[in-house]
């Protein structure tokens, strides 16, 4: 016996509700895949698994149909939203996480949509937890190595470009790649530096000694994360 009208609406809905609460996760940390773009992947994802379900029923007996061949093709389609999410940037690369989650939630549409409400929302759960806490515990627990970008505003010149290194070089800092141009606003270059950090723990230390340098009008960094 089929589902009512009815039933298969509740099940979006829910698919909405768990959905969302990824999404929410990653709109928080300000991720361009976030709350809107997960609801419409896990509903998405549900209203196909539904749909292939409906189609089973209504040939069952005359037509050989396999109600998984839908979510097979929703599984795998799903890596070119996830695709788009993934930023490389120099030595980083960020969105890895977001594609993850985008392709949880279009498992849990699938799960929702065929019913599996427990297992939906315990991995609901199991997701959440790792998006809010496994983050924390993993920067307090695993060593990691930091990447971001130094950027500096000099009138000094591209000859500069030493004296910084060397003055990285004490802290041991890994120069994967730089840039220098000039500033559309006046005469200053704007160089950016890509590194790799052993620990954050002097990266106000590093600041200010690159303020402190002749000719360095502002420095600041920017983080790159996977996240």
């Amino acid at each position: 016996m089929g589902l009512s009208d009815l039933d298969m609406m509740l099940r979006l809905l829910i698919a909405a509700v768990l959905s969302g609460l990824i999404g929410y996760e990653r709109e928080v940390h300000g991720r361009l895949a976030g709350f809107r773009t997960h609801i419409l992947v896990g509903v998405g994802s549900a209203l196909m698994m539904l749909t292939s379900m409906y189609i089973f029923d209504i040939y069952r007996g005359h037509a050989a149909v396999d109600p998984g061949r839908i979510a097979a093709q929703v599984v795998s389609g799903i890596g070119f939203l996830g695709a788009g999410t993934i930023i490389r940037f120099k030595a980083s690369v960020r969105g890895l996480t977001t594609a993850a989650s985008l392709w949880t939630v279009a498992g849990l549409g699938l799960a929702v949509g065929a019913g599996m409400y427990a297992p939906a929302a315990f991995t609901t759960l199991l997701v959440l937890a790792a998006l809010f806490f496994l983050n924390r515990v993993e920067r307090v627990m695993i060593r990691r190595d930091w990447y971001k970008t130094l950027e500096i505003d000099t009138k000094a010149g591209a000859s500069q470009l030493q004296e910084i290194r060397a003055l990285l070089s004490e802290y041991d800092v890994e120069i994967k790649d730089f840039d220098v141009k000039k500033s559309s606003s006046s005469e200053d270059l704007i160089i950016k530096i890509s590194v790799k950090l052993l620990t954050n723990e002097h990266d106000n230390e590093i600041l200010s000694k690159v303020r402190g340098l002749d000719g360095v009008k502002k420095a600041d960094w920017s983080v790159l994360t996977d996240s």
